[in-house]
């Protein structure tokens, strides 16, 4: 059987539009909640905001491609980027070079896409790599661009890329369909479609000799951004993440056929599901800026550290919940201090208790009082 790329219909992508209809008005209903909450965050909180799903973007798009970041290293070299104040602490080069990239793809979201935004984009996933031959251009080597597996005692194939001969002509026509069917266009696709269509083609290409993964889910928040008219500030390499295997397996039937519903499909839902995390962690900022509000001058230096460390920890919180011994912890407190403390917040709303004896545990009790339909309810029913 023939790769996508080597049918006689590559690269006219075929879909049945009526079932992802629905899915396209919820990415648009959803992006313009998500718009609106955060419009209820002051400068402090929105700047919180955009530095963790920035760096979470940057650690998980790296993750499943294998290469594990430090996250802290990541939010200190974005928040220098952004003109922000950091920790001093020094960057190593992978982490510097994914959050460049994702900075750039921030601010330049709304320019149209032309090769040298993808050889930068390269360049910069690249630092500090030496087994790489060419960095910053299209591949050119001879032999096959391959996706393949060890099982037994052979070698599977996965997946084979166009060769490197035919790399800058497909990248030409990658750019300019590109271009041609964004906001305000002649030939514009509906934003979902665009964003799934981009990220398979271009993989499909695979113009890298790595980094292909990584650029490609850039190029589909790029036009997810594009769509809305703002950085769109999505979770979606996180919502692959938690569905890596399935990922895989969508893009590998993809692989095979230039019908591409069912690709379609499960990308869509995956935006969707990234959405509502974003939308959690908005509501969870909310949250953290009202409860800290109304508690203002009420903890003391203990219970203020603590509760700042279980913010950090972001919508689900510590796992299994704030314990005695994890206060403990944190504060240098005793332990009648530590359960005394405890308690009061319980008394005064900032925590919730279940559990009893050895097992109680502690859970931050955040309501955003934003009034908000469901993200994922489809509008049109």
């Amino acid at each position: 059987m023939r790769w996508n790329w080597e049918l006689p219909d590559w690269p006219d992508f075929r879909y049945e539009m009526r079932r992802l209809e629905s899915r396209e008005a919820r990415f648009l209903h959803s992006a313009g909640l998500i718009a609106g909450l955060i419009r209820h965050l002051d400068a402090g909180a929105g700047e919180q905001l955009r530095i963790e799903l920035l760096g979470d973007e940057a650690v998980q798009t790296s993750a499943i491609e294998g290469e594990i970041l430090d996250r802290e290293s990541v939010r200190s070299s974005l928040r220098r980027q952004l003109g922000l104040q950091t920790d001093g602490r020094p960057i190593p080069p992978a982490e510097q070079g994914i959050a460049e990239m994702m900075v750039d793809l921030y601010r330049t979201f709304d320019r149209p896409l032309d090769h040298p935004v993808l050889y930068r984009w390269h360049g910069m996933l690249m630092k500090g790599r030496q087994d790489i031959r060419i960095i910053g251009r299209y591949r050119t080597h001879k032999e096959p661009m391959q996706v393949i597996s060890s099982r037994l005692d052979r070698l599977e194939v996965h997946f084979e890329a166009p060769p490197s001969t035919l790399v800058p002509d497909e990248m030409e026509r990658f750019v300019g369909w590109f271009n041609r069917t964004g906001p305000g266009e002649a030939t514009v696709l509906p934003p979902v479609t665009r964003a799934g269509m981009a990220h398979l083609r271009f993989v499909t290409l695979h113009p890298f000799e790595d980094g292909n993964g990584r650029i490609g889910r850039a190029l589909a928040e790029k036009a997810l951004s594009q769509a809305v008219g703002h950085p769109a500030l999505l979770a979606l390499a996180d919502a692959i993440k938690r569905r890596q295997k399935e990922y895989y397996r969508a893009l590998q039937a993809a692989n095979r056929t230039n019908e591409i519903t069912s690709w379609l499909e499960w990308f869509a839902d995956t935006i969707v599901e990234a959405q509502r995390s974003t939308q959690d962690r908005v509501e969870f900022l909310i949250g953290k800026s009202k409860l800290l509000d109304r508690l203002r001058e009420r903890l003391n230096p203990r219970q203020e550290k603590a509760l700042l460390r279980m913010f950090e920890e972001g919508p689900g919180g510590f796992k299994g919940g704030m314990s005695a011994e994890k206060y403990i912890r944190i504060t240098a407190a005793s332990r009648a201090t530590a359960t005394r403390d405890l308690h009061d917040l319980v008394e005064k709303g900032a925590l919730v208790r279940r559990g009893e004896l050895k097992h109680t545990r502690y859970f931050l009790e955040v309501d955003p009082a934003v009034s908000s339909p469901d993200p994922v309810r489809d509008p049109g029913r």
